[in-house]
């Protein structure tokens, strides 16, 4: 049976429909998690949950990287878990090649992540400290039905730049640095040979020295793979260097989106310029009146959100309007970059989905700054 008889047979229901260079898609994704509930609560049928995630709709796309930017709590990780099914949606749609997807556990579920795979944050957790390099990558082999020979395991560590492999491949993940293990998890999530890569903030745990190299590392996977990528981070200067497109998460829900450069460098949305300012740069000269304009305070609870916009406690820029009704995503020049903000209210209101602007194909975004290890809190 050839690849493409394979892919016929996918158990996700009917053959793939052609969606262009989209490979995996959410639409309306949403995830509340339900709060044990006191004994109050219960004679008063009250039912609290976590609004970890509301309303996300995003596109990957074969050969981009889309960058997922935000503070701790703001739901990044979670939008993660929830694209690799590890977690069932409480709302929304994910659609892989066209085709909505449930993958549920057994066979559905393996069949899934041959094509969707989860780099995680830390590559000394995600790792059997008990079994060799050898181990992590046959077994990878052997689960998504591949040939796990010597040959095999050799190619997967040279495809992560760990060379000689024979170096590498008898050794303990504490026998390896902190970069060489998350290689190493790079290379087991090869060896599914997956469509997309969702990377849950993969060089936060490294030290800065060798964070560049990793990145780098995955960026030339995804020119020579045609691999879609999802870059979750809260250091929004990386995402300038890495990404093709950037979404801005706070509290929940996605508030900027668009071109990397342009998100970056011309930040519409009020948080959006707090994690920009939150960023440290040796050339910016302090100014007294700075946190006063670019607004303090602390993320909100999700248990019981603000209501209209949930920035709105924070933002120096807050309306009445803002208290009280959510804002739509407004278009912001020609360029693709949206904004869910009232200050662009007399602007039209895009229904694109987040995410799918046209930057597919384009390089990333060269590197205008120093990368930080910037962290809006």
């Amino acid at each position: 049976m050839t690849d493409h008889d394979q892919e016929a047979a996918a158990p996700f229901g009917t053959r793939p429909s052609q969606a262009g260079d989209t490979v995996l898609e959410a639409r309306g994704v949403t995830k509340h998690f339900p709060v044990r509930r006191t004994a109050r609560e219960v004679l008063g049928r009250r039912r609290r949950a976590v609004r970890a995630v509301d309303d996300i709709s995003l596109c990957l796309r074969r050969g981009s990287v889309t960058a997922l930017v935000g503070e701790s709590g703001s739901g990044k990780s979670t939008v993660a878990r929830l694209l690799s099914q590890l977690h069932p949606l409480t709302q929304g749609e994910i659609r892989l090649l066209g085709v909505p997807v449930t993958a549920g556990r057994g066979r559905s579920f393996r069949a899934y992540v041959r094509q969707v795979q989860l780099i995680f944050q830390d590559p000394f957790a995600s790792l059997n400290p008990v079994h060799t390099v050898r181990y992590h990558l046959t077994r990878s082999l052997r689960i998504h039905g591949k040939q796990a020979t010597d040959a095999e395991v050799f190619q997967l560590l040279e495809r992560v730049q760990l060379i000689p492999p024979n170096e590498y491949v008898d050794k303990f993940p504490h026998e390896l640095s902190g970069g060489q293990r998350q290689r190493v998890a790079i290379a087991r999530a090869l060896g599914a040979d997956p469509k997309v890569l969702l990377a849950d903030e993969p060089v936060s745990m490294l030290d800065v020295s060798i964070r560049l190299g990793v990145l780098n590392l995955l960026r030339d996977l995804k020119t020579r793979l045609s691999l879609a990528i999802l870059y979750v981070t809260h250091d929004i200067a990386s995402a300038r260097y890495f990404a093709d497109t950037t979404l801005v998460m706070y509290a929940g829900r996605l508030v900027e989106g668009g071109d990397s450069e342009t998100v970056t460098q011309r930040p519409a949305h009020p948080y959006t310029q707090l994690l920009i300012a939150s960023a440290p740069d040796p050339d910016r000269i302090a100014d007294p009146g700075e946190q006063e304009e670019t607004g303090s305070g602390e993320p909100p609870s999700l248990i019981s959100p603000p209501r209209g916009c949930r920035f709105h406690p924070r933002c120096p820029k807050a309306m009445e309007r803002c208290r009280t009704e959510l804002p739509p995503r407004f278009e912001i020049g020609d360029d693709g970059q949206w904004a869910a903000c009232w200050l662009y209210e007399d602007r039209p209101v895009t229904t694109r989905i987040p995410g799918a602007a046209p930057s597919a194909g384009a390089s990333a975004p060269g590197v205008a700054g120093t990368m930080t290890e910037a962290t809006a809190s």
